[in-house]
């Protein structure tokens, strides 16, 4: 079952069970990915609806560090709601050791010895990480490594 179809599904059970937040966070989703599949000119493949999701989640997780160190508390609840919801839809995201160990991988392959080749490294890890762990735990972890 395509995203696009699994939110469709859950727009009406949001809707039968009158659950507000779920409801406006499923909406979004389908929205943003509406627009995207317009703006390809074709359906979204799988790891272009999960660069999507992935997208929508950093979104709402810098918006709550924004309204969190400007003392918005009664923005953040909704915006905790909205975070749980959009990541129910990603895969599950790897544990720090898993992405430590893939990156070591990588670097083996890559045969990086320096801060130098953390672009060659990057390049590597980014496509088999994709949506599955957060692009500044990736970048530290290479960074970490290559020192």
């Amino acid at each position: 079952m395509s995203l696009l179809e699994t939110l469709n599904n859950d727009l009406k059970q949001a809707m039968k069970a009158k659950d507000k937040q779920t409801l406006s966070t499923v909406r979004m989703l389908k929205a943003a990915v509406t627009n995207e599949e317009i703006k390809a000119g074709h359906e979204l493949s799988t790891d272009d609806e999960t660069v999507l999701l992935a997208r929508e989640l950093k979104q709402r997780k810098e918006s709550y560090a924004e309204f969190k160190g400007a003392g918005r508390d009664d923005l953040l609840e909704s915006l905790d709601m909205e975070i749980k919801i959009v990541e129910k839809y990603l895969p599950e995201q790897l544990s720090a050791e898993e992405v430590t160990d893939i990156v070591k991988e990588v670097i083996s392959q890559v045969g990086a010895t320096s801060k130098a080749d953390f672009g060659k490294v990057m390049g590597a890890v980014i496509p088999k990480l994709k949506g599955r762990a957060d692009g500044k735990v990736i970048s530290e972890t290479v960074k970490s490594l290559l020192n």
